[in-house]
């Protein structure tokens, strides 16, 4: 405790221009030190190693994700785990992280590790991320995908019919698109989820 009495002696006589300096000198530093463990901790967890670090995830969801036209494709784009499931907004992404964290008891209670568990619960899981989805906008899939960036002319009739209305209504991603990079649980879909954007 040396050091402390010292640096309490050193502290009795300094000036309060001194103390304030050294004390917003040390919290900046403590800040740093967190904003950049924050940071590093965000972007580990949006990685795919991460997301498949436990069975549950890699033996299911991953297993089938695997050779979907997310995972493979002729232009070489992928999408991972966190582009479909992670907002790329700051705040969202936050909240979502947030929200992940209860996630982590059922890993940890062992709620979904087992394949018969993880199909027992898999309507309610995809209920839950369609709901999310859904009040979103599907924005996790408009980050890549833009009405904007579309040629319509190389899409079908049904394809480009069902896109300008969708358009025109402001209808989520998700409504249509589900299903293709996991299998469709038994259920109804996400188009007879009613929520309040």
């Amino acid at each position: 405790m040396g050091w402390w009495q010292n640096l309490r002696q050193r502290c009795a006589t300094c000036s309060r221009i001194t103390l304030g300096a050294g004390v917003l000198a040390v919290t900046l530093a403590i800040s740093f030190v967190m904003l950049t463990a924050g940071a590093y901790g965000l972007a580990w967890t949006n990685t795919e190693q991460f997301c498949i670090g436990g069975h549950e995830m890699r033996e299911n969801v991953y297993a089938e994700f695997k050779g979907t036209i997310h995972d493979k494709n002729r232009s070489g784009v992928r999408a991972t785990c966190a582009n479909c499931h992670v907002p790329h907004e700051p705040l969202a992404l936050i909240m979502r992280k947030m929200a992940a964290s209860f996630e982590v008891w059922g890993h940890l209670t062992g709620k979904i590790d087992t394949k018969e568990k993880f199909e027992k619960n898999r309507y309610e899981m995809a209920v839950k991320e369609w709901t999310r989805m859904k009040k979103n906008g599907s924005q996790e899939c408009r980050n890549c995908h833009h009405f904007e960036a579309m040629e319509p002319e190389k899409q079908t009739e049904r394809a480009r019919s069902s896109h300008e209305k969708a358009r025109a209504e402001g209808t989520a991603c998700i409504d249509c698109h589900f299903g293709i990079a996991h299998q469709e649980p038994d259920g109804p879909g996400p188009r007879e989820i009613k929520v309040a954007k």
